[in-house]
Formats: C-alpha cells, structure tokens, sequence
C-alpha cells in the first residue's frame, strides 16, 4: 500500500513540472520554435486578469487563452516585444504586466516608499532633538536650585569633614 502511495506521488511530482507547458492549446501554437519561445517568454511576463498573481503562460482561464492567442497574432503580424506590452497595457492596462513600468499612473506607487522613508527620518530627527532639548532644559537648574545645593553639598561635605574616620566604625 505504501510503495503504491510513493509511486503515485513520484509520478505526480515527475509530470508535475511539465504541467505549464500543456497550458497553451496545440491550436495556436506557432510552427517556428523561435517564435514559439519568444511568445512564451512574452506570455510568461502578463499577468493573467482573472488569476491572482499567475502568468498568462499557465493559466488555462479563457482569457488567458485569448491573451495567449493574441500575442501569437501580434509576433506572426511582425510586432517587437516592446509593441506587443505595450498593445496589451494600452487595452488590459499596466495590471496585465508582471514587472511593472516605471512612470504614468504607477509614478506614485513607485515613489511612496521613498516618501515614506523620508517622512520618518525627518520625524525622527525631530523627535531625538526634542529630547535632547528636554533633557538640557531638564538638567539645567534654577538660581535658586543651585543655591539650595550647594548649601546642601557644603554641609554635608563639611560633616564628612568634620567627623573622624573611627566614629563611623
């Protein structure tokens, strides 16, 4: 019972690697592997609409299929790779790509982080010089303070003066 177990699981973990390369359907496939290699690599880079966060290339949702297909028509009908996300963002948006552009719409996102970080270090200056603010102002005594202190310190260093070392025995 058991070797039958680990042998199923062998398998399965054998033909599972093999799994998203079924994904695209042996319709659209392109008859030159050159340029089936480059649309899987396109497809690899689009985030599929529906799906959270998974490719295009191993989704078998319809409209993975269709993106899928359309990237097949945009490199048969000569399109570069750059033309080809571009197409795709101008009609899904910049959702539809994996790695994110820099600038447009995403700017924002992009430099909310930054933002973020300087607000917190303008925040923590501010913060460690008020403290070191409040400790001087705290530390500092006042006329009168320091005149009752030294009263205190004088007398008390004058009976430690005055008594012998042997009486505190």
């Amino acid at each position: 019972m058991r070797r039958a177990l680990y042998l199923i699981i062998a398998l399965w973990a054998g033909l599972l690697p093999l799994l998203p390369s079924y994904a695209v359907d042996p319709d659209i496939r392109l008859d030159d592997p050159a340029l089936e290699r480059r649309a899987l690599e396109i497809t690899r880079q689009l985030r599929c609409p529906t799906c959270v966060s998974q490719s295009v290339d191993g989704s078998n949702v319809g409209i993975s299929k269709d993106l899928q297909r359309l990237v097949r028509e945009r490199i048969v009908a000569g399109d570069s790779d750059e033309q080809i996300f571009d197409y795709i963002a101008s009609r899904y948006g910049d959702f539809v790509l994996l790695k994110p552009r820099f600038g447009g719409s995403n700017t924002l996102l992009w430099g909310f982080p930054i933002f973020l970080v300087s607000i917190a270090i303008v925040f923590w200056f501010v913060v460690l010089r008020r403290r070191s603010r409040t400790k001087t102002e705290q530390s500092r005594l006042s006329a009168k303070e320091q005149a009752r202190l030294n009263e205190l310190l004088g007398q008390s260093h004058r009976e430690n003066i005055d008594t012998p070392k042997d009486a505190n025995q």
